[in-house]
């Protein structure tokens, strides 16, 4: 049996709910993770492909998670989910993020698999706060369980870009001039989240992942309108439509 955790946010909260027929869910449960950094609740699935027989696990965790709120990007505890994630001894971990586009190949709708990130937080995010440990970070997305997804994907998009991603702090979105800066500085998307699983995941040494979802252009990008407006409501249903391809993802991570 075959484990990986997945991190997940932005119009993924029904993901669980829409299995394909593919695979049967046989076990859901609601389990809550005690950290350093506070309790993290997660999903533990059992799931079996219906081709192969083979049941594996996954565990998800909502990024976001709060006490009924949604807890704001910039006041998330990346230390506390990426824990919670390691404590499923999982393969491989998985980080879902809504970003957006700065690609013409890339379009709302569409996933890319992360390459590298650009982080303009201004954040520090260790589990070594008392003690230097320097990870490395040159090739920190896992070549093999992304080129085993890109394959997976190429089967229902034209191309898997393999994409730089800027982690701004948000809550809000990018102005114009941001994006033009960060385009001219190699990134592909913006999002909100990644740099920082990135870097813990990279300190304890784990296999990882990051699947970009298109929810919108960025902004300024829009084909044939620089000034069309970004919303919220609007990305998060956008991002809740590839559901059927992340589970083309996900289930392509059990080797």
């Amino acid at each position: 049996m075959a484990r990986i955790a997945v991190l997940c946010g932005t119009g993924m909260n029904a993901l669980a709910d829409s299995a394909p027929s593919s695979i049967t869910i046989s076990k859901r449960e609601l389990l809550r993770v005690d950290s350093p950094w506070g309790e993290v609740p997660a999903y533990l699935l059992t799931i079996k492909l219906i081709e192969s027989g083979a049941s594996h696990e996954i565990a998800m965790i909502q990024r976001h998670h709060g006490d009924g709120v949604v807890t704001p990007p910039h006041r998330i505890e990346h230390r506390a989910n990426v824990y919670a994630a390691l404590s499923f001894e999982p393969d491989v971990v998985v980080s879902i993020n809504s970003v957006g586009s700065m690609r013409a190949d890339l379009p709302p709708g569409h996933v890319a698999l992360a390459k590298h990130t650009l982080d303009f937080t201004g954040h520090v995010w260790t589990f070594h706060d008392s003690n230097a440990t320097h990870a490395d970070m040159t090739d920190h997305f896992d070549a093999e369980f992304s080129d085993i997804v890109a394959a997976a994907l190429g089967a229902t998009q034209e191309s898997v870009p393999r994409v730089v991603v800027a982690q701004m702090t948000g809550p809000q979105f990018e102005t114009p001039a941001e994006i033009n800066a960060l385009m001219n500085m190699g990134a592909d998307v913006v999002g909100m989240t990644l740099a920082a699983e990135a870097k813990l995941l990279a300190e304890r040494d784990c296999r990882h992942i990051g699947l970009s979802v298109s929810s919108n252009w960025a902004a300024g990008q829009t084909p044939g309108d620089s000034t069309a407006e970004i919303d919220h409501y609007a990305v998060e249903g956008l991002a809740s439509t590839v559901h059927g391809r992340l589970w083309l993802a996900l289930t392509s991570c059990f080797l």
